[in-house]
């Protein structure tokens, strides 16, 4: 025995060495999916001035990002399956760049909706493809390392909103997106011959699992309490109704959240700058606050699920981030927004990797899939839905719609918690 549990950590280490290469690609195409998305959003102010588009029109131009990204994941999952997710994660890394250059060229809200439809189809596709190449990798591994990709993609969006900010003065937004494109495409290039199917590592011995089970190792997910969130001692077929029902609770979860960072991508420059009177550089740079705040959140988001749980940690992060949503719409002054997005960056930080985790603990890859479109798909929603919203009352009364619904996740998780079933040993 003392041989055997020694020779269990060892060959997992050989596979991380062996993994480390596709491990550090990948984690770059997730950096620089969220580079470039900021880099957008933080030009969406200019580019409206130069549509001439109402904030209404806006919203429903920027609806075109929504229509995009729900058309291709739709498909994505399929392409992946027959090219690998490796692949199809490398086409869309040329993709993405390519397509951020296009909205500077439009002088209309119908003109920019429509190129935003490719825009979209893009970034939809490249968030399917990598979480697909990630959970390949997750279980290759055997460890919990998918809260590291989103933070990774939030850093880029800290990164892409922080650059935004520096040159809002100083470069129009044709040149700063194709110096964008530019860098997309070197990145891609450099990054994608590392990429490499991830096969799932084979079962131990009958003697190690045995001793796994009584000796209650955990699998590849975080350590759940009892009575928390569903785990891997709790999967079930797939075809099980109820399994089926967690998932879509789980995926609710996912887009109750990841629509509050969809917002204030899109709207929180705009919001500093036409309610609170703040200046270009300085509205640009209210994303990349909460950008950081996410991105310090999700680094010390393993240290919370192993201190509190998932359910705690989801519960808490909901309510944390709903009072610093209210108090980031709704504060008459920048340094209060700023601190209200910092609150609400921290409190979304866990809630979106959590979910997605437990799906796929659940119910395999075909939870991760399920829950990823639904979050991603709540990202893509609430900027128009904001838009709208905007145009019948007011900017700061729409944002308050992300604290309202962070406290709708805190309050499902809660639920859900009581009906999960309890983890053993």
């Amino acid at each position: 025995m003392p041989l055997l549990n020694k020779t269990l950590p060892a060959a997992r280490e050989a596979t991380a060495r062996g993994l480390l290469r596709p491990r550090t690609a990948l984690t770059v195409f997730f950096a620089l999916d969220g580079f470039v998305f900021a880099g957008w959003v933080v030009r969406i102010p200019a580019i409206k001035e130069q549509t001439g588009a109402s904030v209404s029109a806006l919203g429903l131009a920027l609806l075109g990002v929504s229509a995009g990204a729900v058309l291709t994941m739709t498909l994505t999952g399929r392409l992946c399956a027959r090219y690998g997710s490796h692949r199809v994660t490398a086409a869309c890394g040329v993709l993405l760049p390519l397509s951020v250059a296009l909205p500077p060229l439009t002088h209309s809200a119908l003109a920019l909706g429509l190129v935003l439809l490719v825009f979209g189809a893009a970034y939809g596709g490249i968030n399917v493809a990598m979480n697909s190449a990630a959970v390949d990798l997750v279980r290759a591994l055997g460890r919990p390392v998918m809260p590291s990709f989103h933070a990774a993609f939030s850093l880029g969006g800290m990164a892409g909103a922080g650059l935004g900010s520096l040159v809002a003065g100083e470069l129009t937004p044709t040149r700063h997106l194709s110096a964008l494109a530019v860098a997309g495409l070197l990145i891609t290039a450099l990054a994608a011959p590392s990429l490499r199917p991830c096969g799932s590592p084979g079962p131990p011995p009958a003697g190690a699992r045995s001793r796994s089970a009584t000796a209650g190792e955990r699998t590849s997910t975080a350590p759940v309490p009892r009575g928390g969130l569903p785990s891997d001692r709790s999967r079930s077929t797939p075809k099980d109704r109820s399994v089926r029902g967690v998932v879509l609770v789980l995926g609710l979860v996912a887009l109750c959240t990841a629509y509050g960072e969809g917002a204030l991508a899109d709207w929180s420059a705009l919001h500093l700058e036409q309610d609170l009177g703040a200046r270009p550089g300085v509205a640009a740079a209210g994303f990349s606050c909460f950008a950081l705040a996410m991105t310090l959140g999700r680094l010390s988001g393993r240290a919370l699920l192993e201190r509190f749980g998932p359910t705690r940690t989801v519960v808490g992060g909901g309510a944390l981030a709903s009072a610093g949503m209210f108090l980031g719409a709704l504060a008459p002054s920048t340094a209060a927004v700023f601190a209200g997005f910092a609150v609400t960056g921290l409190g979304l930080a866990s809630i979106f990797p959590v979910a997605v985790e437990r799906a796929g603990a659940l119910a395999g890859p075909g939870g991760v899939a399920t829950a990823s479109t639904l979050g991603y798909g709540g990202m893509l929603l609430g900027p128009p839905a904001i838009g709208f919203m905007a145009g019948w009352f007011s900017l700061p009364v729409a944002l308050t719609s992300v604290g309202a619904l962070a406290a709708l996740a805190a309050v499902i998780a809660a639920a859900a918690a009581g009906t999960a079933p309890a983890e053993t040993g």
